[in-house]
């Protein structure tokens, strides 16, 4: 009996050690397996967003000095004096009197050259009969322009000096979203001031324009026609008087020209606007070689895709969907077709017409590019030839009558003769201050359909007529309104 006690003594000191192991493994599984969730949850970063404070101590910031000290001294100060068409009195508005006023104006401008040669917006210098332009250390200069060109809003000027301080281009394809930079230039006459901020979006379209391509924006874009804009949009602070100056990286290398701002106020509240270096040194090249900048089209009429033609079409969000073809275009003749989507120019995606236009621009006609289209849901590749706006691939240069009416001319393409039911015609890009600007009620952007009635298409056949005319002879100028469709007559004498 004592042993079968003993017995179950034994058993019972055995059953309690072993429910003891039990719950000791038991407890310490537990405790593992919590803390292993605690290191689980932490690996996701959105649960501690709430709690957690970066260590400032480990957030470096980019040194901007050495960018600053160089930008400023290649930045300069550009005033402009001009001419303004007025009426002294409402008499005068009723009998179309008018009267000049002089009016001046201020800008910047980036120096691109030990030789002299200076950037700005063609905003700034437009009309202007007088251009003088203040270094950083004071020194003035009159400047002489080389070209203009409306399309970019940008000129290029010219002071006799050598040994210049100048900034050199940088890749502003190669910046990127987020990336620090810099806005250098003369807000209301506050010589070389230094902005600072971030690179906020590339590419951007703003439907800058005339007043006829704004009544287009409900139709598809077309190259030919629109304004060429691909800016880079940034936070450094840009107001009046920073136009024409220097967007640069923190390597103190020349990445945009300043030139817009989106305000309510008319002063800077965010957003600014830099044309792209590789668009700018472009335009430079062509002003400097040419006098005139050598448009390279496509031959494609264009749209941004959304959603709702994505789905209507069937194709991707990706690339720029072709609404149509020129018929005397490369793009057709390379055998691009209208619902084609173009992802790619020379290897660099486009997704935007505006990112379409600035890879395009970087051309001059006769270029060969290799284009990447997406069709049926295949990519093909084409080589298309870029023309001119004539349509055939001869280079351009600067024709004018300036020798009888002070002004320069542009061709107009043949959808704006289409547009405004006319069979020929010359635009006036810039009056100058010649004989057209002494004409009651005469303006920039008129276009001239015929001389003495004979048609003209060009700066030279506005030459030839007038050269063919005697003596104290007569020059009729039949001239079209542009913005309302309005025929003008307007007589000259030899």
């Amino acid at each position: 009996m004592k042993t079968k006690k003993i017995k179950n003594l034994a058993l019972m000191l055995f059953v309690a050690i072993c429910g003891g192991i039990v719950a000791v493994f038991a407890y310490t599984r537990i405790v593992d397996n919590r803390e292993n969730s605690s290191h689980e949850a932490s690996s996701y970063p959105y649960h501690l967003t709430a709690f957690e404070t970066p260590n400032i101590r480990d957030v470096s910031y980019p040194d901007l000095t050495f960018a600053a000290e160089k930008a400023v001294h290649c930045v300069v100060h550009v005033k402009v004096k001009s001419m303004e068409e007025t009426y002294g009195n409402i008499w005068d508005y009723f009998y179309g009197r008018t009267q000049q006023i002089p009016r001046e104006g201020f800008g910047s401008g980036v120096i691109i050259s030990a030789d002299g040669y200076i950037v700005t917006n063609n905003h700034v210098v437009r009309r202007s009969e007088e251009i003088e332009v203040v270094l950083n250390d004071n020194r003035a200069y009159t400047a002489k322009v080389i070209g203009t060109d409306p399309t970019t809003d940008l000129a290029l000027l010219k002071i006799d000096e050598n040994n210049l301080p100048f900034l050199t281009f940088g890749d502003s394809e190669a910046t990127r979203v987020g990336e620090w930079v810099l806005a250098v230039g003369n807000p209301y006459n506050l010589m070389s001031t230094v902005t600072a901020g971030i690179v906020s979006a590339k590419g951007r379209y703003l439907g800058l324009g005339s007043r006829q391509q704004r009544q287009r924006s409900q139709q598809p874009q077309q190259q030919q026609q629109i304004n060429i804009e691909s800016f880079i949009q940034t936070d450094a602070a840009v107001n009046q008087g920073n136009s024409g100056g220097a967007l640069v990286n923190i390597r103190g290398e020349l990445i945009g020209i300043n030139s817009v701002i989106i305000s309510q106020t008319g002063d800077f509240s965010g957003n600014a606007f830099a044309i792209p270096a590789t668009i700018v040194q472009k335009v430079v090249a062509d002003l400097k070689e040419f006098g005139v900048v050598q448009r390279a089209l496509l031959g494609v009429n264009t749209q941004p895709i959304d959603d709702k033609l994505a789905k209507e079409k069937g194709i991707n969000l990706e690339g720029v969907y072709v609404a149509s073809v020129d018929e005397n275009g490369g793009a057709k003749t390379a055998g691009i077709k209208e619902g084609d989507v173009i992802t790619s120019i020379n290897n660099v995606s486009v997704n935007s017409v505006s990112e379409l236009q600035e890879q395009v621009s970087k051309y001059r006609p006769n270029d060969q590019v290799d284009v990447t289209v997406n069709r049926d849901k295949k990519t093909q590749h084409f080589k298309v030839t870029l023309r001119n706006i004539e349509g055939n691939t001869q280079i351009l240069r600067e024709n004018s009558s300036e020798n009888y009416f002070g002004a320069i001319f542009e061709e107009i393409s043949q959808k704006d003769k289409q547009d405004l039911n006319i069979r020929s015609g010359v635009r006036v890009k810039e009056m100058g201050q010649g004989r057209l600007r002494r004409l009651q009620g005469f303006r920039d952007g008129y276009i001239i359909i015929s001389v003495n009635d004979r048609a003209v298409n060009s700066a030279g056949d506005i030459q030839k007529i007038v050269d063919g005319v005697e003596a104290r002879g007569r020059i009729l100028l039949n001239v079209v309104n542009p913005n309302n469709g309005e025929v003008l007559y307007y007589v000259l004498g030899k």
